[in-house]
């Protein structure tokens, strides 16, 4: 698998990444053991880039991963965060019933834990240094690798004219390495690949085997320009781990017609001798601007899946054969 650096200090990014919301508890609660479980079996798998946010588990997945890394070699891995939402703490709420949290649970925002913080959007200047300030205090690491701006979809204006030259100010100072922006679409991306000055975007869902559009630009704009692209949610929050009737699709329940797309894209990798898992997580390296798939991961037990299915060797003919039918398109 291709390594490759994004940065004006060469920071690494290599083929599988982690991806921290799980371990911040992302629909149900993880025990601290058994993120840390999950975090030692993915640098013991290799693994080397870690990607979390503030707002995964309001904090909690910064403080485990930090707690994590904290004891590794700091020029061995590479953790990137991310920018947009402030967390406030919140007054407590009501009277807690014994066992459970005075402050009620964070379950609409999708995660597992004490709603002891609100998220407040923030894509000025000076909440974008707040943040960054903040998770290096919950990582405890000397620097943050990578800063990505956090879905800016309904903020751009403001995340063009006032968050992103923060970040190129602290990347200049040399508090961060790299800068960019992460979101669950590719327009967006695409304008900040062409019109800024980013190291790497991160793209989740948007260049899956039922997603291509990040191939119309963002792609190709990203090859030209020399920029890296991370890309995420390659199974599509899960149909393309186990496509069956009630799999969830884009965080919902999966269509009918989406869900048949997925059972042939599965029928035509078996064919090749291929799990669907293995050509979900290999399909994005095709392209020469992904630099790394990050995979989800709350347990030792999911990491270590994920690293075999990458080892899966996959053929060109079941490439071939997805494009022939249609349900890919052709690169």
């Amino acid at each position: 698998m291709r390594s490759t650096t994004v940065g004006r200090s060469g920071c690494p990014v290599t083929g599988l990444g982690f991806g921290a919301a799980g371990i911040g508890n992302l629909y149900s609660a993880v025990s601290d053991e058994a993120a840390a479980a999950a975090l030692d079996a993915a640098w013991a798998a290799g693994v080397r880039y870690f990607d979390t946010a503030p707002h995964y588990g309001l904090g909690l997945s910064e403080r485990r991963l930090g707690a994590s890394l904290r004891g590794r070699p700091r020029d061995a891995y590479t953790v990137s965060t991310k920018a947009g939402r402030i967390l406030e703490p919140r007054e407590h709420v009501g009277e807690a019933a014994h066992g459970e949290s005075a402050y009620g649970d964070d379950l609409d925002n999708g995660f597992a834990v004490p709603a002891a913080f609100r998220r407040r959007w923030d894509f000025s200047a000076e909440g974008v240094l707040r943040s960054v300030e903040e998770s290096l205090e919950r990582l405890g690491l000397d620097r943050i690798d990578i800063v990505y701006l956090h879905d800016p979809d309904d903020h751009g204006e403001q995340a063009f004219r006032e968050a992103y030259p923060a970040l190129e100010r602290m990347r200049a100072e040399g508090t961060v390495r790299a800068i960019g922006a992460g979101m669950n679409q590719a327009e967006m991306l695409g304008r900040f690949v062409r019109d800024t000055d980013v190291d790497v975007v991160l793209c989740a869902g948007r260049f899956t085997l039922l997603d291509q559009r990040a191939a119309d630009e963002l792609l190709p704009l990203a090859a030209a320009r020399g920029r890296s692209v991370v890309v995420g949610g390659v199974f599509n929050s899960g149909l393309l781990a186990d496509p069956k009737p009630g799999a969830t699709y884009d965080y919902r329940a999966a269509d009918p017609d989406v869900l048949e797309r997925a059972l042939r894209i599965k029928a035509v990798a078996e064919r090749h001798g291929v799990p669907l898992r293995a050509a979900a997580l290999r399909f994005p390296f095709r392209h020469p601007a992904v630099a790394s798939v990050l995979v989800g991961a709350r347990s030792a037990d999911e990491v270590e899946d994920a690293a075999r299915m990458l080892a899966v060797p996959v053929p060109d003919g079941l490439w071939a054969e997805l494009e022939e039918e249609g349900l890919v398109k052709r690169s």
